[in-house]
């Protein structure tokens, strides 16, 4: 025996619709990029150089794998229990700015990898570039790119 249309096209609907709400949240997530940077090695934040070291040594220094800590989904590494300390008391004092993204990128409203020997703190705050030559142009107008990219933080992280 046929069923009536209207019998079976509303659950039918309800169900595609169900479906495609789904499969938009899944690709959402997916296109939406970690808060942290971890490119340049799978799951480490800062390429697993030590954030505080650049406050306390005024330069990249290594950290070890070793003595870790997990910070909003990604492994951070450092060059001595006492910075690690450190970092786990305040991470919002050391961890560089914008996930470890390219500071000029965020400002130009993408984002793009972040190189731990492309650095600059200013006011307090550690900055990455995706590279030396990309750190001296944004380094032509720190305030009015800080600025941008503060506005662009972290809408840019979902394009």
């Amino acid at each position: 025996m046929l069923r009536n249309r209207t019998q079976w096209t509303t659950p039918v609907i309800a169900v595609l619709a169900l479906l495609a709400a789904v499969l938009f949240a899944v690709q959402d997530a997916r296109a939406a990029k970690s808060e942290v940077f971890t490119g340049l090695e799978k799951g480490v934040a800062v390429g697993g150089y030590d954030p505080v070291a650049y406050f306390s040594d005024g330069k990249p220094v290594k950290g070890s794998q070793s003595i870790a800590l997990e910070y909003k989904g990604a492994t951070w590494r450092f060059s001595s229990e006492a910075n690690r300390s450190k970092f786990e008391s305040d991470p919002g004092k050391y961890a560089p700015q914008y996930g470890g993204y390219c500071a000029w990128a965020v400002s130009r409203g993408y984002t793009a990898k972040g190189d731990p020997r492309a650095w600059t703190v200013v006011d307090g705050k550690l900055y990455l570039n995706y590279n030396l030559d990309v750190r001296s142009t944004w380094e032509k107008n720190i305030p009015g790119n800080i600025a941008k990219a503060n506005s662009n933080w972290p809408e840019v992280l979902k394009k």
